[in-house]
């Protein structure tokens, strides 16, 4: 758990989604609190995660405000536009975050906020709490007692048989692991890759799936250079299906988002290299 506190501060709170370019806000003047948490459990969903705290804000008598999950918060623009701790005690899957504000005092001057941001992602979870106001003091929503009980992580290599499709249908979404590429190019290297092979016998039993291929880079270098060499990256994917695994084009996209979704944090080599991955997002089925 890490924790910042300011005893004389100022939280722009949000109360709705971002629309139209904009993150509506509530201003809570007062002691803020911010803390984070990491969580080392597979297999928990945002909605585990921010549900007993909800509960708990109920039972303390504020009011939600807000209550929305990533592309209904407004995805990318919403996590970019609301108070984040850094990197690594924290980190927003744009794919998989829940987000919730609750207030309480005066309808038209609420003394107190609590903004809840829960996010997971492969192996394990983060959540972060910002209490501003009166609630700073009090610190009312405890996380640490909260976070339900699941599963042991899933230690298995994400190229295994069975673990691509279980994953696409759990999280929408996979990793697709242990792939390589020619050193300083976006051509992907001679294979075979198991990964690729699974990838292709999970769409061929589900014909009416269709894939967006995703690259992502660390954070070496500028963004545009990082989102041109993600989507070379995700195309050279594509074309490996399509030719080798024989799926058709039209059932495959191939998009880059260069550093702006990390895995892990890009301050170690070991992250960096995590960072550095294409991933497969489930589009229809």
């Amino acid at each position: 758990m890490i924790t910042r506190d300011t005893v004389k501060d100022q939280f722009a709170a949000p109360i709705a989604p971002y629309v139209q370019g904009t993150l509506p806000v509530r201003v809570i003047e007062g002691p803020v609190l911010r803390s984070a948490w990491r969580v080392d459990v597979a297999d928990l969903t945002p909605l585990q995660l921010i549900a007993p705290l909800r509960a708990q804000l109920d039972a303390e008598g504020f009011r939600v405000v807000l209550d929305c999950e990533a592309q209904v918060c407004g995805g990318y623009d919403f996590r970019f536009e609301t108070e984040v701790l850094p990197a690594p005690n924290m980190y927003v899957n744009l794919r998989s975050y829940h987000a919730l504000t609750a207030l309480r005092g005066p309808q038209e001057a609420p003394e107190q906020a609590v903004t809840i941001i829960a996010s997971a992602s492969s192996g394990a979870s983060f959540i972060q709490i910002i209490q501003a106001g009166v609630v700073a003091e009090d610190s009312a929503v405890q996380a640490v007692a909260s976070v339900p009980q699941a599963a042991a992580p899933d230690t298995a290599n994400p190229a295994e048989t069975g673990s691509v499709a279980q994953a696409l249908s759990r999280d929408g979404n996979a990793v697709l692991a242990a792939l390589d590429f020619e050193s300083g190019t976006s051509d992907l290297a001679q294979g075979p890759f198991d990964v690729l092979a699974e990838l292709a016998e999970t769409m061929r039993a589900r014909p009416d799936m269709r894939i967006a291929l995703v690259g992502h880079t660390d954070n070496v270098g500028s963004l545009d250079g990082n989102i041109a060499l993600s989507v070379s990256r995700a195309r050279s994917v594509r074309q490996r299906m399509i030719e080798v695994y024989g799926i058709a084009p039209a059932r495959l996209q191939s998009q880059g988002m260069g550093f702006l979704a990390p895995y892990t944090s890009n301050t170690t080599e070991e992250g960096r290299e995590a960072n550095r991955r294409v991933e497969a997002v489930v589009l229809a089925e």
